[in-house]
């Protein structure tokens, strides 16, 4: 699966920040044809195959800065990959360091959101890394990705009763749990 214009620009600004801070995470940055890790070969969530982070920055909680929220979006999802799937920016062929530059990334997107004031989405992508982390555990990457889905959505649109109970359905290991996750990821109307 080839990235989209938009989602190439938002990998080559994360490729360029990362080397720019230096570094080890610098000596970790390929080019994607390098980037060959067994596992989820990426993003499958919506039938556009539209990215978190373009979803996220598609949404009107990210107006006024979109390119932010696209980056740090990208830098989470990419330390997701590197912990279940096939990383499109850093890359190595050592496990542990797979996960350890995994979670550099989640703390790198996370403070940049900080940085934005924006707890809210924190929040949700905290509960975003954390179920889908429990699905890919649970053997159910489809979950996972319907987990990122709706996180997305959440973050860009704001949560809804639907997503929170898709939530509370995921935490619990329910079998609606994915339609649930899903149908959140699908609505774009937002009720409190």
């Amino acid at each position: 699966m080839s990235a989209s214009p938009a989602e190439r620009s938002a990998l080559q600004r994360l490729r360029a920040l990362l080397l720019d801070e230096g570094g080890p995470m610098a000596s970790l940055v390929k080019p994607a044809e390098e980037c060959r890790r067994v596992g989820n070969p990426g993003w499958a969530g919506l039938p556009s195959n539209e990215s978190p982070a373009q979803l996220a920055a598609s949404g009107p909680r990210a107006e006024g800065h979109r390119e932010d929220y696209e980056l740090l979006i990208e830098a989470i999802y990419e330390g997701y990959l590197l912990h279940y799937g096939t990383p499109r920016v850093v890359c190595t062929a050592e496990a542990d360091l797979a996960l350890l530059a995994g979670d550099r990334l989640y703390a790198l997107g996370l403070a940049r959101l900080v940085a934005l004031g924006d707890t809210e989405a924190v929040a949700e992508l905290a509960d975003t890394i954390t179920l889908s982390a429990l699905a890919q555990g649970a053997g159910e990457p489809e979950l996972a990705d319907a987990v990122w889905a709706a996180g997305a959505r959440a973050v860009g649109w704001g949560s809804s009763q639907g997503h929170r109970r898709a939530k509370d359905l995921a935490l619990a290991g329910a079998a609606e749990a994915i339609e649930a996750m899903r149908t959140s990821a699908a609505s774009l109307s937002v009720s409190p």
